[in-house]
């Protein structure tokens, strides 16, 4: 009798363990700086931003900060999620973290118009597509819903309103799409 194949979040686990030494998935709220993000996002967004510690997962340096519902979230949610840290990861390896936090926190503005974090998310957001279209198909990533959930991170409060061209961004998702190779998941 063979041992049961261990599902794909935690195989991804493994594969990212053994890419980057020293990596760690830590609940943000066990964090005392995760804690003072979130005072100070809210305080920067006049409220708008009140869900940084329960609704967001969070990457520095080799750390993951996860919410405290992390354990409780489907596997494949949390395997989506961990494709899209993993990008992230992967940043932070190639720019450094102190190189990764200017560009991602003040280049070229804070809020409003932050082309570097844009161009971060846009490359994790990219994976979390190709993930989410492999596990439940081209039609999940193409519905409506889907599209502007992702497409609202970049232009609603929760990462300062960080990339206000709409148009921009529906260019870059149907880039995303066009590329797209499902042939596993539901609906594909």
């Amino acid at each position: 009798m063979s041992a049961p194949l261990p599902d794909r979040y935690q195989q991804l686990l493994v594969e990212i363990r053994a890419e980057i030494p020293g990596f760690r998935v830590i609940k943000k709220s066990q964090s005392p700086l995760h804690r003072a993000i979130h005072t100070a996002l809210i305080a920067i967004t006049f409220g708008r931003m009140r869900g940084y510690l329960s609704d967001y997962q969070t990457t520095i340096r080799k750390t993951v900060y996860v919410t405290d519902d992390w354990d409780d979230l489907d596997s494949d949610q949390r395997y989506v999620t961990m494709r899209h840290e993993r990008i992230h990861l992967r940043q932070f390896r190639r720019f450094t973290t102190p190189v990764m936090a200017v560009l991602y926190l003040l280049v070229p503005l804070p809020m409003g118009m932050s082309y570097f974090r844009a161009h971060f998310e846009k490359a994790a957001y990219a994976e979390s597509i190709r993930a989410a279209a492999e596990l439940w198909g081209r039609g999940h990533v193409e519905s409506e819903s889907y599209r502007e959930r992702l497409i609202g991170q970049f232009t609603g409060p929760a990462y300062g309103w960080m990339w206000p061209f709409r148009q921009n961004l529906e260019t870059w998702y149907d880039s995303v799409l066009a590329t797209l190779q499902v042939r596993v998941g539901k609906n594909a």
